[in-house]
This record gives structure tokens, sequence and C-alpha cells, in this order.
């Protein structure tokens, strides 16, 4: 038996234009996969990338799906599963090739793996705003960097969803956040939202002034969404011994490192922890942990209604005028 579902597809590279959103037929679920149907999804910064064709991989043209991120409900199971039942609320997991599984469409036939349970009590808009975040900050920050209480983090490009994630990530884990935001538009929010210190990149020298903030210290980590030249000035803004952790590309510029740099230096990819079963079930505790005392709380800059909003959606994405996630609910 199959059905049909209204999905967000591309044919070509380029601007929020050239998404559009068409019927395609889904098959009922094969042995080991899932028919979700989607209440809410979330945008990143990934999706634009891989619409415009700057990805670290390329679509698969015509007719690529888009999307990392949604919140839902199963509708029907496939032979063989045992972990997913209809009825049940979950989380797409993040963990698969987009153009052929993405996510934004008003349904999706998902392999078991690509799914989580959505922690108790949460809804679908909260939900399509916390997973690939929240588990992007904690596996780099947590998981990677090794973050304890009391040591300070530089966090750049702090209004994105990943950067208003790993605030709060920092805070739970009892350290100190120092974020960097390109405008003085956003300083004031971000201080609400939890930062200690707010550095102006547009008008302040970013490795100055977190010396400045950390008695010439320097920060422990740094959580880095831009890379390109930029990434290794940013060592010196680093203790001795500190760790520097690179997650995004938003200068697609080559990263030159220096020799017998005191530093340890790590590229982050979320599949290390959500393309593993013990890494999944390890982030959906502490996300569940994290929301249920409300140390996490995701920060929604706004909720579009309707698949048809998602060209607005991507344009508010790539305006950078928000802080936080961008929700689009169906």
């Amino acid at each position: 038996m199959t059905t049909t579902a209204r999905t967000v597809l591309f044919h070509e590279l380029g601007g929020p234009d050239v998404l559009g959103v068409e019927e395609v037929e889904l098959p009922a679920p094969g042995p080991g996969e899932v028919l979700v149907a989607v209440e809410a999804l979330g945008l990143n910064r990934a999706e634009a990338l891989f619409r415009a064709g700057g990805y670290y991989y390329q679509p698969t043209l015509p007719a690529s799906r888009n999307g990392y991120e949604a919140a839902g409900e199963v509708e029907a199971v496939g032979e063989g599963v045992t972990g997913f039942a209809p009825g049940d609320k979950v989380l797409a997991a993040a963990n698969f090739e987009l153009s052929a599984h993405g996510v934004h469409a008003e349904r999706v036939l998902l392999p078991t793996d690509a799914l989580v349970p959505r922690p108790a009590g949460v809804d679908a808009v909260t939900g399509a705003a916390v997973w690939l975040t929240y588990t992007t900050a904690y596996g780099a920050l947590v998981e990677r960097a090794g973050l304890v209480p009391g040591q300070r983090v530089l966090i750049t490009g702090a209004s994105s969803g990943v950067g208003t994630a790993a605030i709060q990530v920092v805070r739970r884990a009892g350290a100190v956040p120092v974020v960097t935001t390109r405008t003085e538009a956003k300083r004031r929010r971000l201080l609400d939202l939890g930062a200690e210190h707010v550095i102006v990149s547009e008008d302040e020298d970013v490795v100055k002034e977190t010396r400045r903030v950390t008695g010439g210290r320097g920060v422990d980590i740094v959580l880095d969404a831009v890379g390109g030249p930029g990434f290794a000035a940013l060592g010196d803004a680093v203790a001795p011994d500190g760790t520097l952790v690179g997650y995004g590309w938003l200068d697609e510029q080559p990263i030159l490192l220096p020799r017998q740099w005191p530093l340890t230096v790590h590229g982050y990819a979320n599949f290390v922890i959500t393309g593993d079963p013990e890494g999944r079930h390890r982030a959906a505790h502490y996300l569940g942990a994290g929301l249920g005392d409300g140390t996490l709380r995701p920060v929604i800059a706004e909720v579009f209604d309707g698949l048809d909003r998602i060209t607005d959606a991507h344009r508010l994405m790539e305006s950078n005028e928000h802080t936080g996630k961008i929700v689009v609910r169906i």
C-alpha cells in the first residue's frame, strides 16, 4: 500500500527560490523502516549550504530532498521493527544522506537507526529545534573537548542554533561561555541567554578581548563555526595546552595551522555521535535530562506555519538576522 506526501524538493542549485513543494509517492514501510508523520521541522545552516551546492557533499539532482531535523509521530512500521510502534513520538537522528532521506516533508520513510524517541513531554516545535543543535554542542564540547567545570569556552557564531545550544551546554557543565557575534545588535540577547561575555567581531579584536576577559590567560576551549584563515588566529586566544574544535566552514578558505602548536585541534562532524548507536544513546539521555531539568531550553527565533513557508524560512536563515532556531510547523 502506498501513500503520498507533500515534500520539499529542488531540481537545481541556487537560493531559496529553487525549493518547491511537490507530491511524492511513498511505499509502505519495508523491513526495518518506519513511516513518520512530520509535525514540525527545524532548519540548519547545512540545509542552506546543501541547497546552494556549498555543503561537504553535493545533492543528487534533479528532485533532491533536503532537511536533517524533524519531530513527528510514527504512522506505520515495517517487518522486523521492534523499537518503534504506531503512535510513538520521534525525532529524526540527522545521520542520513539528504538527497535520499531529507525530512522536510509531511511524511517521511526512514530506517529505524535514523530515528530516536522524542523525550517525554516535549512538543513538536521544541522537538524540531533540539536534536541536531544540542547533539553537535554536546558532542563537540563534552565528548570531543572534554568540557569540565570552571573552564572558559569561546563560542563563535553564537547566535546560531548550535551557538545558543552551546551556551547552555557550557553553563550546564559549570563552565564559562565567552561568545562572539558579528554585530552589536545581538549583544544584549546573548547576554540574556547566558553568555558571560559577548565580543562583537565587527568592532572588537576577538583575540585581545578574549585575553582581556580571561585575565590574560585565554580560554580552555574554542568551538568554532567559521573556519578559514581565522581559525588559526583563534589559537592566540587559547591558553597553553587548550583545545580548538572546528565544526563549521562558513569561511570556505583553507585552514592553515602552525607547526609545533601547543594546542589540540579537532575537526568535529556530528555523525560521530548520530551515526553510532551508543553515541545516540548517550546524546538522547543528555538531551532528555537537560530538557527535563530545564538547563537546556531551545532558543526559537521564529515559527513558520505550513510547508509552503519553507522558502521564507530559508530566506530568514540566509539573512543572519535571527538568533536561535528556525522552525516550520506542518
